[in-house]
Parts: C-alpha cells; sequence; structure tokens
C-alpha cells in the first residue's frame, strides 16, 4: 500500500508542478464548449433539442478526461528512458502495486482536470439540476478516467517509443470521443452508428455524467455503471498483465 500511495502522490505532484500544462490543457475543451456551444446552440434548439450547452458540456468535460488520462500513459514510456522505471521495478514490490499506483495517480489527475473544466462551463451557461448529483458524476468521472489511464498504460507497455504511442493513441480516442454522443445525441442516430457507440466505453460514461448533471441518460445510470465498471476491472487486468511483462 506504500508503494502505491508513493506511486500516486508522485503523479499529482507532477501535475500541479507543471503550471504550463494545466493551462494548456485547458484550451481545446473551452475551444469545444466555446465555438461549439454558441455556434450549434441555435440549430440545436432549433431542431428542438434544448440547450446545447447543457447536452455538450458533460461530453467536454469527459474528452478533458479521456485526453489527459490516456496520455498519462507516456510517463511509462518517459520513465523507461530516463531510468527511473528500472529503478522502481526492481524495487522488492510487485509490479501489480506498481500499476495500480500509477493508474490511480493519472486517474486522480485526469478527474482534477475534468473538475476544473466542470468549473469554465459554469462561464458558458452550463448549469446542474440537483447539487446533490455532483456525487454521482464524480464517480462517474473517475471510473472514465481510471478506463483511459488503465488503456494508456497497457499500450505504453508494450511501445517504447514516444511519437509511436501518440500516433496509435490518437488512431485510438478520436473515434472514441466523436463516436460516443459526446456532441450529438445517440437517439435517432443510424443504426450502424448506434450499434458502434453502444460498443463505445466512452459512451457510457458521457451518458452517466449527463443523467447525473440533467436526468437524460440514454441507458440509464445504473446500466453505464455496471458496464463502465466491469470494463475498468477488465482494462486494469490487461494493464497489470502487460506491465508486468515490460523488459527493463
Amino acid at each position: 500500500m506504500t508503494t502505491i500511495y508513493i506511486l500516486w502522490l508522485r503523479q499529482i505532484k507532477r501535475y500541479f508542478r507543471s503550471r504550463s500544462r494545466i493551462i494548456g490543457s485547458l484550451g481545446q475543451p473551452l475551444l469545444f464548449l466555446v465555438a461549439l456551444g454558441f455556434g450549434f446552440g441555435p440549430i440545436y434548439q432549433k431542431a428542438g433539442g434544448g440547450n446545447y450547452i447543457q447536452f455538450l458540456a458533460p461530453g467536454i468535460i469527459s474528452m478533458s478526461i479521456l485526453f489527459t488520462a490516456v496520455f498519462s500513459g507516456i510517463e511509462v514510456i518517459w520513465d523507461r528512458q530516463f531510468g527511473f522505471l528500472k529503478e522502481t521495478l526492481v524495487a522488492p514490490v510487485s509490479r501489480f502495486e506498481i500499476m495500480i499506483g500509477r493508474t490511480l495517480g493519472g486517474a486522480t489527475v485526469a478527474t482534477i482536470q475534468g473538475f476544473i473544466v466542470f468549473l469554465i462551463s459554469f462561464f458558458v451557461g452550463f448549469r446542474i439540476n440537483n447539487p446533490l448529483s455532483l456525487i454521482t458524476a464524480f464517480i462517474f468521472m473517475f471510473l472514465i478516467a481510471l478506463l483511459f489511464t488503465a488503456l494508456g498504460t497497457a499500450i505504453a507497455s508494450i511501445l517504447s517509443d514516444m511519437q509511436g504511442f501518440q500516433l496509435i493513441v490518437n488512431f485510438l480516442i478520436m473515434p472514441l470521443f466523436f463516436l460516443s454522443g459526446a456532441l450529438f445525441p445517440l437517439a435517432g442516430l443510424p443504426k450502424i452508428i448506434g450499434v458502434v457507440a453502444s460498443l463505445n466505453p466512452l459512451s457510457y460514461g458521457i451518458d452517466g455524467l449527463r443523467g447525473a448533471f440533467s436526468n437524460s441518460a440514454h441507458f440509464g445510470i445504473l446500466p453505464d455503471f455496471l458496464i463502465l465498471s466491469s470494463i475498468v476491472f477488465i482494462l486494469i487486468g490487461i494493464g497489470s498483465y502487460l506491465f508486468s511483462k515490460i523488459q527493463i
């Protein structure tokens, strides 16, 4: 447990020491909120969808968590290249504990990033129905963060260069984001797109957030939670296995 705590704390310290990283990572979510929220808002409202900002904000919060979480895996490659990972792996602790500590740290950082975007969204008109729903929302935010931190760690465990990691991650997460219902409703989609969205784990995270904030979940909050939790456990297992096979 001490190892898990140390690695968790190290990830958080890294995040807060890099002010440029915090500020820079807010640019894209803010652009999406303003450009899409106000640009497509009138069209969405005329189509009978209501307030587009209310619909869009959970998707952009999830996007911020997604990118921060999955790119935390690049630190595995960075630590491997500069020797810190070797020092960690030769310590008399299990690799599973090391992986869990890194994953929890990356997930915590991603959740903090999502919370910052959540606060920013209030300045563009987003509102929540019930303050108590924040507890449910934070659970979904942390599950999304755990899922994609574990995914990032799994990918980084089988790669040795940062450029390859960035290419593969971008190839994966962009379709995951755009086919998750983050920017458009899942109801009434063409059948093939609906099937793809239902197979996308991010869809359940965003839907759960939307349900917590505005009681408008497409799948239902309980199915969202159960499916997302199951995928998190599966990916943590896969990530732990691949991390245990890293050659030093």
